[in-house]
C-alpha cells in the first residue's frame, strides 16, 4: 500500500519551513492544526502510515465522535508504530490546543483527560499517534451511572470467533428475554463485544453485578463450553463472558477505534445477521480493514447507533 500524501476531509496549507520533521498545516472543519510525519509507517506489515492513520479518523470522525463525546479519553499511543514503545495517556497533553476541552478522569480526580467533541479533535489525537481510543462506560459529567452495560466475549482456545458468535446470539436471546436490546461490535482482535444502552440511574456496581448474573445464566446452561471465571488457565475451549468490563474504572475501545494489531484492525460494529452467519459458519468474523468500515458506514450507517440512547433500565433480577 503506498503512503498517503493527501487526507480526505483536511484542506491542506502551507509546510512547515526550516523544521527537522516533515510537517504540514491543515484545516479540519475550520480548525487549523499541524500534522507531523504523514509518511511514516505504524503497521509495517500493510505499509499502513500515519497519513492513512489521519486518513481514516478524518473520514470516520463523524460517525466516531458521538461515541466519544463527553467521556474522559484514555489514548494508547504508539509514536514509532505496533512494533514499538506503546503506551496509555489518560492525562491531556499540555500542548493541546485550546479548542480541545478536557474532562476529569474520574470524579475528585486532579487528571484532566482529553474529551473529543469534534473530528477536529479526533484528527489531532491521530497526529499523536494514538491508535487506539478507550473510554469509560459512564459519562464525565456522571461519572456514577453508567450509559451501557458492556460484555467482552474472549475465545480460549481451541474456542474461536464462531463459539463467540454462538455465545453472543445465546446473551442477545437472554437480555431479549428481559426485554432489554443490545448492539453488538467486533472487539478488532479475536473478540466480541455487546453493549446494552442504559439510562444512567444503575451505578457500576450493579450493572457490574447483572452482567455477572447473566453470565452465570449461561455458565450455568452450558458449563463445557461458556465460563466467566477469570483465570486463563480455566478457559481453555470456553468463551469468557468479561463482565468486569463494568467496573467503573475500566475502559473499552470505542467503537471504529483502530487496534493495534499487526493489521490495522477496527473494533467495527456488525448486525445480528452477520453474527447469525459467522456462528453458522456460513462466514468468518472478518478483520475488517479501515476503508472496509467506510465503506460499510456509506452503504449502512451507524450500526452502534442505538448504544447512544438511553431508555433502558435494568429490571430487577429475582432470585
Amino acid at each position: 500500500m503506498p503512503a498517503a500524501t493527501t487526507v480526505a476531509g483536511v484542506a491542506p496549507r502551507e509546510k512547515a519551513r526550516g523544521s527537522a520533521e516533515s510537517a504540514t498545516h491543515v484545516e479540519v472543519e475550520g480548525r487549523r492544526l499541524r500534522i507531523s510525519n504523514l509518511q511514516k509507517v505504524l503497521y509495517p506489515a500493510t505499509g499502513f502510515t500515519k497519513g492513512h492513520v489521519v486518513d481514516y479518523y478524518a473520514r470516520i470522525g463523524p460517525t466516531m465522535v458521538p461515541h466519544l463525546s463527553g467521556r474522559p479519553l484514555t489514548m494508547v499511543r504508539l509514536p514509532d508504530g505496533i512494533d514499538g514503545e506503546r503506551f496509555f495517556e489518560k492525562r491531556c497533553p499540555g500542548h493541546r490546543p485550546d479548542w480541545v476541552p478536557t474532562v476529569p478522569l474520574d470524579a475528585g480526580s486532579s487528571i484532566q483527560s482529553c474529551a473529543i467533541e469534534e473530528v477536529p479533535a479526533l484528527v489531532w489525537t491521530a497526529n499523536l499517534a494514538a491508535l487506539e481510543l478507550h473510554t469509560p462506560q459512564a459519562r464525565a459529567d456522571d461519572p456514577e451511572h453508567p450509559t451501557a452495560m458492556v460484555f467482552d466475549l474472549d475465545p480460549g482456545a481451541p474456542a474461536d470467533v464462531t463459539d463467540c458468535a454462538d455465545v453472543a446470539l445465546r446473551l442477545r436471546d437472554l437480555l431479549d428475554q428481559l426485554g432489554l436490546r443490545c448492539v453488538v461490535k467486533t472487539s478488532g482482535s479475536k473478540g466480541i463485544h455487546l453493549s446494552v444502552p442504559l439510562a444512567p440511574v444503575a451505578d457500576a456496581d450493579t450493572t457490574k453485578a447483572f452482567a455477572l448474573a447473566l453470565g452465570r445464566v449461561l455458565e450455568d446452561r452450558d458449563p463445557d463450553h461458556v465460563t466467566v471465571t477469570m483465570a486463563k488457565e480455566q478457559r481453555a475451549n470456553r468463551v469468557f463472558v468479561d463482565w468486569s468490563q463494568n467496573d467503573r474504572h475500566k475502559t473499552t475501545v470505542c467503537a471504529y477505534s483502530l487496534r493495534a494489531t499487526p493489521r490495522p484492525g477496527v473494533s467495527t460494529p456488525i448486525d445480528w445477521d452477520e453474527v447469525e452467519e459467522i456462528a453458522g459458519g456460513a462466514r468468518e468474523l472478518a478483520e475488517h480493514s479501515p476503508a472496509e468500515v467506510l465503506e460499510r458506514v456509506e452503504e449502512w450507517g451507524d450500526f452502534y447507533a442505538d448504544s447512544l440512547d438511553e431508555d433502558q433500565e435494568l429490571p430487577a433480577l429475582s432470585g
